[in-house]
């Protein structure tokens, strides 16, 4: 039980350790018979989904003491994206996935824990530690706090991303008025909990919970709700008996593990970002995945939820229906089956579950699509692949062919965007955003979204080396690689040329032939480092292809 801590406070040459952690508080008893189970708390005032916290920590801290451990908390930093967004801030979102996952070993190696539970909510927050708990192999589980519950404006249910981002376009628009956009920002989140749809935050609890690292209800159980800390409490139970079986997260966190939190992440229709985020969780733990295998996952797993910002249903609805453990009942005959946290297998879950609302979790025979939520696209303008979120994208723009108006940041085709100077027909590009020139692969849900706000989402498309949000709809496809910055065929695009999309062939083309792209090429010259001081520097030196995850190496 205390196969790790033991070297931190056995013998006599520990004294000196032992009395620093007397001077916590712990005590003799604590300290020589009990599994030291870490608590990585990311807490913060200024993140809605970590505000509520408090309440659900006290519960994981009451929870490892009832199964035999002693609680040692400490924090991790957390990033709002919907408060980054849009300037500066933005550049360390991504990054800070891989501040989390250092401080996570930092911590577990240096303060000898047996176990963590690791207490988290939001986009890169629940990523960074998964990715810790894959490299350190110690026992560990993932509590998220929750969703938030959807606001209320007029008798109609409002959500983060449709009703401020895409708001404040048409308020420009006159559509609305500037009172109903305050209104709006008002009421659109009523509390504490990551926004309300299948947004990057969700999609990773989701497929936290898919994978097997968090119990059951854990991905979907609301912000607010008592139900949330009993899974906190029982988390803590289970982070001890996790010890005690030396059950380590590599032991979960396997192949078919993460082939299942993809095809979750495809049946429900979740975020792009789970592209890059799955595959570092996945480097960490020392599994093998490629891009591929997600459209191979996608084209054979069909669409049974519709949530937001696709569809109209929330989280909520979703966790009412039956959450994952219903999703899994669907999926049964498709899913690997695997042991989680939980002590039960896939199989068993899958067998319990049930569905409420055969609407919101549809069987087979009635999916929403036949395929899943993304797409992974080739061409030679993404030789190395790029992602769409299919389920946002209307039939009409399945197959689209437009000419590029081309934009070196996000900033300059926001202001061309919201300015209207982007025709119909076209595709918006916005390059030099990757992981290494941005740095930090911003997400771009401000373009995105006032283009849908402004009416363009069936006429513009957008393409990007950076990112998105997983509020973003249309046709809009991102992680384009190689990527602009380390010279990739996105940086010889020039205003005007056509360029063709077909989802159902899986292609995105630049319609220009091979010599041009040569000459153009040999007059091309890498752009100077946007940020050359502090640690985002050393980032964009050390950070893969988005391809890969954006691990850095």
């Amino acid at each position: 039980m205390k196969k790790r801590s033991g070297p931190v406070v056995e013998g006599f040459s520990r004294a000196p350790a032992r009395a620093l952690l007397h001077a916590c508080g712990y005590t003799r008893e604590q300290l020589d018979d009990k599994p030291f189970i870490g608590i990585a708390n990311s807490y913060s005032d200024i993140v809605p989904g970590h505000i509520g916290m408090g309440r659900l920590h006290r519960a994981i801290e009451l929870g490892i003491a009832a199964g035999g451990g002693t609680p040692m908390s400490f924090g991790i930093p957390a990033i709002c994206d919907g408060v980054a967004m849009g300037h500066a801030g933005m550049f360390y979102s991504l990054p800070s996935r891989e501040l989390i996952a250092d401080t996570v070993e930092s911590m577990a190696i240096a303060h000898g824990f047996d176990g963590l539970v690791l207490l988290t909510n939001c986009d890169k927050i629940t990523p960074g530690m998964l990715m810790a708990a894959g490299r350190l192999d110690i026992p560990a589980i993932v509590v998220t706090a929750g969703p938030m519950l959807s606001g209320r404006y007029h008798g109609r249910s409002l959500s983060l991303v449709r009703d401020t981002f895409e708001a404040f376009s048409k308020a420009q628009r006159g559509l609305i008025t500037e009172e109903e956009l305050h209104e709006l920002e008002e009421r659109a989140c009523p509390g504490p909990g990551s926004c309300q749809g299948l947004y990057t935050a969700n999609t990773m609890a989701c497929c936290t919970e898919a994978m097997g690292m968090s119990l059951v209800g854990a991905g979907t159980a609301l912000a607010s709700s008592g139900e949330k800390e009993r899974i906190g409490y029982d988390s803590g139970i289970a982070a001890c008996r996790l010890v005690a079986e030396d059950i380590t997260a590599r032991k979960i966190i396997t192949p078919a593990a993460i082939r299942n939190a993809i095809r979750m992440d495809m049946a429900l229709g979740g975020s792009t970002n789970s592209c890059l985020h799955l595959a570092a969780i996945a480097h960490e733990a020392g599994v093998e995945v490629s891009l591929e295998v997600y459209d191979e996952l996608s084209q054979a797993t069909p669409q049974i939820a519709h949530l937001r910002p696709a569809g109209e249903y929330m989280m909520e609805d979703f966790h009412w229906a039956g959450g994952i453990a219903g999703a899994f009942s669907v999926l049964a005959d498709m899913l690997e089956d695997n042991i989680t946290v939980s002590g039960k297998n896939v199989s068993q879950i899958a067998a319990e579950a049930q569905i409420i609302n055969d609407d919101v979790i549809r069987p087979i025979d009635r999916a929403y699509r036949k395929e899943g939520g993304i797409a992974v696209l080739k061409g030679n303008l993404c030789p190395d692949g790029a992602v769409i979120k299919q389920s946002a994208v209307s039939p009409g723009m399945r197959q689209f062919r437009g000419k590029a108006v081309c934009f070196d940041s996000e900033e300059e085709a926001l202001d061309a965007i919201i300015a209207d100077r982007i025709p119909d027909g076209s595709w918006a590009i916005i390059r030099y955003e990757g992981p290494r020139g941005g740095p930090g692969m911003r997400e771009m849900l401000n373009p995105t979204a006032s283009l849908t706000g402004m009416g363009k989402e069936e006429s513009v498309g957008l393409l990007t080396d950076g990112r998105f949000s997983g509020g973003t709809r249309g046709p809009c496809v991102g992680h384009i690689s190689p990527e602009a910055a380390a010279g990739g065929p996105l940086a010889l695009v020039q205003d005007g040329d056509e360029i063709a999309i077909d989802l159902d062939a899986r292609t995105l083309q630049l319609l220009v032939d091979d010599a041009e792209l040569e000459r153009r090429r040999a007059g091309w010259q890498a752009p100077q480092p946007k940020v050359t001081t502090g640690w985002l520097s050393r980032y964009a030196r050390s950070v893969q292809s988005a391809a890969s995850g954006a691990v850095m190496e």
